[in-house]
Formats: structure tokens, sequence, C-alpha cells
């Protein structure tokens, strides 16, 4: 199970959540059996240095409170205790939950429909809960499946900045993740990127990163 990546979401049965509230502070206690009764998911997220093998780590990030403070509960959970897991939402299934920025993304999904979503805007959309500020970004997420797409696709989120607040990442084969922002610039002005995966943050050069598109 150690395989699900970051920013999947994951469903815990109910022995899940008994261990998860079990071993959880007691003002957390609370938000995790509403999560419970709601069949709502936790998010992959880096594997802690002393995970076990069949252990997930797991975010759960629960909606700012009125002063705009974020509380993001740490969990991990066995194998046993996973219900079912999926990749992060499709952004176009988060729409509904967009508001004034709802005209421009589905703009966006049109030019790019292999675009997903993480952070608040899925949040918003897999709960209902209001996650979404004036100061929010939109966390786009992209696999790219080839260097030609790649590039599209990213001059698309460029163009697409004037009236969205977009964020996120590009993933690539085997799950190094970086930055689309920092891509963009790493390939203007060459330089190294943060490579984000899941047992690991280190530092690649954007060729060999690119050279694991075309090996596909």
């Amino acid at each position: 199970m150690s395989s699900v990546e970051r920013h999947a979401l994951v469903w815990l049965n109910d022995a899940g959540w008994s261990a998860a509230i079990a071993a959880a502070r007691p003002e957390h206690q609370a938000a995790l059996g509403q999560w419970q009764r709601e069949d709502w998911p936790a998010v992959a997220r880096r594997l802690d240095a002393d995970a076990a093998p069949d252990e997930v780590c797991l975010g759960l990030p629960l909606p700012p409170d009125a002063h705009g403070t974020k509380v993001r509960i740490a969990l991990r959970a066995c194998a046993t205790h996973i219900a079912r897991t999926s990749d992060a939402i499709e952004l176009k299934s988060a729409l509904p939950a967009a508001g004034a920025w709802r005209e421009h993304l589905a703009t966006l999904c049109d030019e790019a429909p292999g675009l997903r979503v993480f952070g608040s805007l899925a949040m918003q959309a897999l709960t209902g809960l209001r996650y979404v500020s004036p100061a929010s970004d939109i966390d786009v997420l992209f696999r790219p499946a080839s260097s030609q797409q790649l590039s599209e696709v990213v001059t698309r989120l460029v163009r697409n900045v004037e009236h969205l607040p977009l964020d996120g990442e590009i993933v690539f084969p085997g799950g190094a993740a970086v930055s689309w922002k920092e891509w963009r610039i790493a390939t203007t002005h060459p330089a190294k990127v943060m490579v984000k995966e899941l047992r690991t943050v280190r530092l690649a050069d954007a060729a060999s990163l690119l050279a694991t598109l075309e090996e596909q």
C-alpha cells in the first residue's frame, strides 16, 4: 500500500477510523468522527521516515476557522484499514464548487482536459465544507504523456494565470512531482528543480525528467 501516490484520495474503513480516532489528539477527534460519518477521504502525503512497509501516511485538512487558521491532521493507516483509493479528482468535477472561478476554469478544462485538482478547491468539492477563500490557490495536477503535451499544458496554464490563481504540480512517470511554475522558469533559464516524491524531496535537472517522458 505504500505505493499510493501523493494527493491520492484514501477512504478508511470503520476499523481504520477507530484506530485513527484512538490515536488522535482530543481536539481532533470530533473532526475525524465527522469524516467517518460522512465517508469523506483523507489525502495521501509523503511517507514519514519511520513508516512501516504496509502503512500509508495521510493528511486530513480541515476547513479554515473563523480566523483563517488551517489545521491539517496527520494520520497513518495500515493496508487492512483502507477501504478504497482513487486519484485526485478531475478539475471538471470540481467546477460546481468553483464559484467566481467557474467560467474560466471550464475554459481551462476544455483546453487541458487531463487536469486534476487538489488542495482547497478539491476539498470543498468533496465535502461541501467551505475551504476556498479569495486568498486560495487552485492547485492543479497534471501527468504529461509526452514532452510536447507537457509544453502545451504549461503554455495553457500560463495563459490562464491572468484570470485564475493557478498553482500545483506536474507529475512525471514514477511519481516525481515538480511545481509547474518552477518548471517553467527552469526550462527558460536552465536550473535544477525541486522534485517531491513519495519518500524523498530532491533536486533534479529538467533533462532527466524529460527523459522519463521520452522513454514512454
